[in-house]
């Protein structure tokens, strides 16, 4: 496979700059993990991924999971619709250079284009910024959701860089 894919690098410095969308409906909650089940992250990897090419993760065995979700520096958080799962997003803190990576974030596809994008990206900004970091940073390519980029930036995220990668 070929495919000319161009990935953007964003941040955030400062939580003040962040653009937040509110709740969107009382029935919606954001709530970290905890304890840690691998069983979520690979789930929602899976079921949002297929449509936007994550296949990185595809590959891992039971312990790659447990020993990734059960490393003190990732945290994952999952938003629900009452109980029904929605969508998640996982945080990498990297106290050795004071910064927090949304290392993923997403819908499941029957909760896109409701706005909840912008809600969940707002909850994960923030909740970056309790560990307090010099910046929030996250990157994003042509192969996500048609909106990410537009979300990313609409809250306050600056692009810092972009490249160019073939898959």
């Amino acid at each position: 496979m070929n495919i000319k894919v161009k990935r953007n690098y964003l941040e955030i410095k400062f939580l003040k700059d962040l653009k937040e969308t509110t709740q969107i409906s009382e029935k919606y909650a954001v709530n970290l993990v905890d304890p840690v089940d691998y069983q979520l992250n690979k789930f929602f990897y899976k079921n949002i991924g297929k449509n936007h090419n994550w296949v990185d993760r595809l590959i891992w065995t039971e312990k790659q999971w447990i020993d990734y979700v059960s490393d003190k520096k990732v945290k994952t958080y999952v938003l629900k619709n009452e109980k029904n799962f929605s969508g998640y997003f996982e945080l990498i803190l990297h106290p050795e250079k004071s910064e927090v990576e949304i290392a993923y974030l997403g819908l499941l596809e029957e909760y896109q284009n409701k706005k909840l994008g912008s809600y969940l990206l707002s909850t994960a900004i923030k909740n970056s910024f309790l560990n307090k970091p010099k910046r929030v940073w996250v990157h994003t390519c042509s192969l996500d959701h048609k909106n990410a980029l537009n979300n990313y930036i609409a809250r306050g995220m600056k692009i810092f860089k972009t490249e160019t990668v073939f898959l």
